[in-house]
């Protein structure tokens, strides 16, 4: 059944539409189903629908550990703000490398007075054992009265005991230096006539419980050489130890005393095989110097084992101290 003009009125009143009175059934028709299709499109949500609308629009739920965790995506962050950073340091301008300032010869670091008198001395030329002690005395630049040095490398190996090169020698010419001599002995009035600075058993003793190491050279008597055991820790480092090979345990005390106090020196390949040893001062005249030098090299071939083989002086270099050093021929001195 069609409804009238004042049924359709009354619907559109219903449904909250102002309708003129003038308008036709049509009109009226028209203007509701409008109102209708609007109504749709913007249809109202209903409680639950809106409640699932709020549940889906919350940050997903964290898990406890794993990938899904908040450390995990804490750290996960980081990487991709670092790859970003590295990649924007990647595109930016290269910085200027730094200058590398080339390392100074060995010669260029010493100072001046010492490259003024290496001038004197000529490089990769081999000189003789009398050319090398009269430069040796021209090319030292020290205030004080320097010691020259001998460093002789010696082709043998330390770790075979035929091989481990060790003696002493009284230079001819002494070391120049004023040497302390102390001697264990029960005749100590005997040690003092023969020129020793202290003698004595109890005497010496009683030095050493203190402390005091007041002197350069230490000689015993075999018979007392079992009391200075509790001692060999603080002599045996200093070198000081009483020994049968160095000369310095023998029941003649009047002769080991004036060797000790005229010169005697000891010297020991070291692990390397070289001999190190002072030979005298730059004080001493040439020649008194000269005999020092070539009385340790007699003595360092004179050691030579007798079943070596091979090279057995491959180097030779004089010196003084903080001086700069002068290779002699090894040829020369076979």
């Amino acid at each position: 059944m069609a409804k009238t003009k004042k049924d359709l009125l009354e619907d559109a009143k219903a449904l909250g539409i102002e309708v003129a009175d003038k308008s036709t059934i049509a009109q009226i028709q028209a203007t509701i189903k409008a109102h209708g299709e609007v109504t749709a499109e913007v249809a109202p949500v209903t409680p639950v629908e809106a409640t699932e609308q709020v549940e889906t629009s919350e940050e997903p739920k964290l898990a406890k550990a794993g990938k899904r965790s908040a450390k995990a995506l804490e750290e996960a962050a980081e990487k991709e703000a670092k790859e970003a950073r590295k990649a924007s340091a990647e595109t930016a301008e290269d910085k200027p490398k730094a200058v590398v300032v080339p390392n100074r010869l060995r010669i260029e670091r010493h100072g001046k007075h010492f490259r003024k008198n290496a001038e004197l001395i000529e490089a990769d030329k081999l000189y003789t054992l009398e050319q090398a002690v009269d430069l040796a005395k021209k090319t030292s630049h020290v205030k004080f009265d320097a010691t020259v040095e001998m460093h002789v490398n010696l082709g043998v190996d330390p770790r075979q005991a035929d091989q481990n090169i060790r003696d002493n020698l009284v230079l001819p010419g002494g070391t120049g230096k004023t040497v302390r001599v102390a001697v264990l002995t029960e005749d100590s009035a005997a040690a003092i006539k023969a020129g020793a600075d202290l003698a004595g058993v109890e005497e010496l003793f009683a030095e050493l419980d203190k402390g005091n190491i007041n002197f350069d050279t230490l000689i015993a008597v075999p018979t007392l050489m079992a009391k200075l055991g509790k001692y060999a820790r603080v002599l045996g480092p200093r070198g000081l130890m009483p020994n049968p090979k160095s000369g310095t345990v023998t029941t003649d005390i009047a002769k080991a005393v004036a060797e000790a106090k005229a010169g005697r020196v000891e010297y020991r390949v070291d692990t390397t095989g070289i001999v190190h040893l002072g030979v005298g001062k730059v004080s001493f005249d040439g020649p008194l110097l000269l005999q020092n030098v070539q009385a340790v090299m007699a003595s360092i071939k004179a050691n030579k084992p007798q079943n070596f083989k091979g090279n057995y002086l491959k180097a030779v270099h004089v010196t003084t101290s903080m001086g700069p050093s002068i290779a002699v021929d090894p040829a020369g001195l076979a």
